[in-house]
């Protein structure tokens, strides 16, 4: 056990360096969502957005009507849902 660390030390691994956060992962993760929404309206598809106020799902057409499509899942388990 004790030449493990020497092994990962020889590859430039250090065992004591601290995890390094998310926030490239993050960032991203928002561009890659703000290019598809740019890609969805420059070719005239429809475009789905969350009211968080109504708590309701709607989807925006390019001519700028909106329909509602759903809301937010209730809490609970799905039994208790269907009764």
């Amino acid at each position: 056990m004790s030449n493990r660390p020497k092994i990962f030390e020889k590859w430039g691994v250090s065992m004591n360096k601290q995890i390094p956060d998310d926030s490239i992962l993050v960032r991203n993760a928002r561009l890659a969502v703000k290019r598809e929404l740019e890609k969805r309206k420059a070719l005239g598809l429809p475009i789905s957005e969350y009211d968080p106020k109504t708590e309701k799902v709607y989807i925006v057409y390019p001519d700028g009507t909106r329909e509602e499509a759903g809301g937010r899942i209730l809490r609970g388990s799905y039994s208790e849902r269907c009764k």
